[in-house]
């Protein structure tokens, strides 16, 4: 058996553990600060939403062009006022994407552009995106994104309990924020591209999530009739028996990620890959740390708050105070079994007056 696999039958087993639930507070002080870093990045920077938010036009130059990408970006902002983003596509073209102007300039900026490009007008393609049809798609992904919420929360709060549905939807509200304030950091555009990409790390992020919570909700029947364990303690042993199938699930979902951010979108170019491959690789790492070092532990954390599992504690508690108390006396006894013990005599025996002197109690001669 492998190192790795041989870990996870150890964990699995509880022959080694490590302590996720106890330290908690550290897990959540980390969270909070990659929050509030996130939600400065959103307040400052903002995102760089995609022209099919916004509105705007897509124009697409014939191929064989030998303008740089620079020198097209530069007509393209002179022609329209705003900022543009150019791309060169495979068969040698230029897809000069203009994001908040008016569709009524779009003739004029595309003539400019054209005559700026040394072309014919005609063969300069134009795509038109109304800023009414960008807000009716934003307000689709905010609707399909808040339903998704909900019945995430009914689906968990039936197959588990409430508290578990609370824990899960905490979980996925931290993985949006992070991931949306990453967005606004790094400045990636965000498309619809985008909005599949958290739907999709949502997915990935409940099902690490699910599987902890399945193992819980297995190991923690009937416990209130034992005095081993408290429900953090059960918690903590879910966790760890499923954190090396959490870990390899997330790494074999990274790698392809990983060669679409890095790869395809760094090396090769492609920059119409980052928009959903960055959402996907920040949100699965998100995704896989909030489900081991949030959900449970907020759970644990719910679930102690009940007066069953209170009184639970302080039985558990107790037994292992007095456990420790009977191992320290028998340690002591122990310590004691190298010394040679006294001798001591009977006392006050009626017959010991008499013992030596040869005679028989209630005899006289």
């Amino acid at each position: 058996m492998s190192k790795l696999g041989n870990l996870g039958a150890r964990l699995h087993r509880g022959e080694i553990s490590y302590d996720f639930v106890g330290k908690r507070k550290i897990w959540y002080g980390v969270s909070i600060l990659i929050t509030i870093t996130a939600i400065l990045g959103l307040a400052v920077r903002g995102l760089n939403m995609g022209i099919e938010f916004q509105g705007g036009a897509v124009f697409t130059t014939p191929t064989g062009m030998s303008t740089s990408v620079a020198q097209a970006e530069e007509y393209a902002n002179e022609a329209s006022g705003h900022q543009s983003v150019v791309q060169k596509l495979g068969n040698g073209s230029l897809r000069i994407q203009i994001a908040g102007i008016d569709t009524g300039k779009s003739d004029q900026i595309k003539q400019d552009l054209a005559k700026d490009l040394n072309l014919d007008p005609e063969k300069l393609a134009a795509d038109l995106v109304g800023p009414s049809w960008g807000e009716q798609i934003a307000n689709k992904a905010w609707e399909g994104l808040a339903i998704f919420m909900v019945l995430v929360v009914i689906y968990l709060a039936i197959a588990f309990e409430w508290r578990m549905a609370v824990a899960a939807l905490i979980a996925l509200i931290h993985d949006i924020t992070i991931t949306t304030g990453i967005y606004a950091l790094v400045g990636f555009e965000v498309t619809p591209g985008t909005v599949i990409g958290l739907l999709t790390i949502l997915g990935y992020s409940l099902y690490d999530t699910v599987v902890v919570f399945d193992s819980l909700k297995e190991q923690t029947k009937d416990i209130t009739k034992q005095t081993r364990f408290t429900y953090s303690d059960i918690a903590n042993r879910s966790i760890n028996g499923t954190l090396v199938r959490s870990i390899n699930t997330t790494v074999v979902a990274l790698l392809p990620v990983a060669g679409l951010l890095f790869i395809g979108g760094g090396f090769l170019g492609a920059g119409t890959l980052n928009d959903i491959s960055l959402s996907l690789f920040v949100g699965l790492a998100a995704g896989a740390y909030s489900s081991i070092f949030i959900a449970t532990p907020l759970v644990a954390d719910l679930k102690e708050r009940e007066p069953a599992m209170r009184a639970l504690r302080k039985r558990v508690l107790a037994k292992r105070a007095q456990a420790t108390t009977e191992d320290d006396l028998a340690e002591a006894r122990s310590d004691g079994d190298d010394a040679t013990p006294a001798v001591v005599g009977p006392r006050n025996q009626p017959a010991s007056r008499n013992r030596g002197r040869g005679r028989t109690p209630g005899k006289r001669r």
